[in-house]
């Protein structure tokens, strides 16, 4: 049988011209992406080629970027001699690891080994025919639509005198208010068929898909209603900055803040600490003992990572419990400082987990 590839399979293979940044070269491939997605590929098998390490660790970087702004399954393939070899597709953000029919065959040992493991449900086969399959049974892999089944029609919502309909939009992630918009009928039909969000911009009178000019989707996690069905509540997975000026929401502009906020959410906290700490690599105070890590380097902060978790299995052998909450604390502040000197975000972190 001759052997086919799947239908919408993108190649990295980045050339020595093209080893540097590795953003302008995933546009290239962003490119490609959304044009399967638009046809209405399911999941993207993405083949990993380069001719040396150096180039191959570019093509890894590219293709992070490519998973963590598509919001299909990206399966990942290269030429698999070793579990580092799978693992380094994991870690890029493939939802699987791909084995060709003849590679599983010619490494039986390596495939067994990965199933042990990352799990069958990380792994995945092309069979001969070109067809994605489950990685121990003998059946097709089967991906869920992204369109999206309406509890409401868009004649049971309340327009307003434009005939349209206002949405609020939140981060699904970090419950952060993003934006609002309008939709119209065609709007509101686009979103649901694609997944993603689609507004008519009352001032270009005309659709537009967020994120199509400037990369920062927002894919849809959920929509509501409010009790007067009039305007839609739209949770999402935000791409980049969902503000046309590059913050992250729109509403940055502070009226008014009660001194009695004592606001203690956890996921905020986290990404307030992170941003002084990276706020700190980019504009050096001193005396700051963050800056003293960054300057002493790699070395000195994955030392004081390892003494922290030390401090913690210590701490938590102790009967009192401030203890192991302080040491947490610190270890949780160390690994920020790591996290921002390698360019890790908590959005990288939580994505990560939400695979687990």
């Amino acid at each position: 049988m001759e052997k086919k590839e799947f239908a919408y399979t993108i190649i990295i293979a980045p050339g020595k011209e093209d080893i540097g940044d590795p953003k302008p070269f995933s546009e290239q491939l962003l490119d490609q992406a959304f044009s399967m997605i638009n046809e209405g590929a399911p999941a993207l098998i993405v083949d990993v080629k380069a001719e040396d390490d150096r180039g191959h660790e570019f093509a890894l970087d590219a293709l992070k970027i490519l998973c963590g702004t598509v919001d299909v399954p990206v399966i990942g393939t290269q030429d698999l001699k070793r579990l580092e070899d799978v693992k380094k597709l994991l870690y890029a953000g493939c939802r699987r690891a791909v084995f060709r029919q003849d590679n599983a065959a010619e490494h039986f040992e390596l495939f067994h080994e990965a199933l042990g493991r990352f799990g069958a449900e990380r792994l995945a086969r092309l069979s001969d025919a070109g067809t994605l399959m489950e990685a121990e049974e003998d059946k097709e892999l089967v991906f869920p639509s992204r369109t999206l089944k309406a509890a409401f029609t868009w004649a049971q919502l309340k327009k307003n005198s434009d005939g349209l309909v206002p949405v609020v939009v939140q981060d699904n992630s970090t419950d952060e208010v993003l934006m609002v918009a309008y939709m119209n009928e065609d709007a509101f039909q686009k979103t649901l068929e694609t997944g993603r969000m689609t507004y008519y911009s009352r001032s270009r009178r005309e659709l537009w898909i967020k994120g199509l000019t400037s990369g920062h989707y927002q894919y849809v996690r959920s929509l509501s209603a409010d009790c007067d069905l009039d305007t839609i509540l739209a949770r999402v997975r935000q791409i980049g900055a969902a503000c046309h000026t590059g913050k992250h929401s729109c509403f940055f502009n502070t009226i008014a803040e009660s001194a009695a906020d004592g606001s203690k959410n956890a996921r905020r906290i986290l990404d307030d600490v992170y941003a002084v700490i990276a706020d700190r690599k980019e504009h050096p105070k001193k005396d700051s003992y963050t800056n003293y890590l960054f300057d002493k380097g790699i070395d000195k902060i994955l030392k004081k990572c390892g003494e922290e978790a030390t401090e913690i299995v210590i701490a938590a052998k102790n009967p009192n419990e401030n203890e192991i909450i302080y040491e947490i604390s610190d270890l949780l502040y160390h690994l920020m400082v790591l996290m921002v000197e390698k360019g890790v975000t908590w959005e990288d972190i939580a994505d990560e987990l939400a695979k687990r």
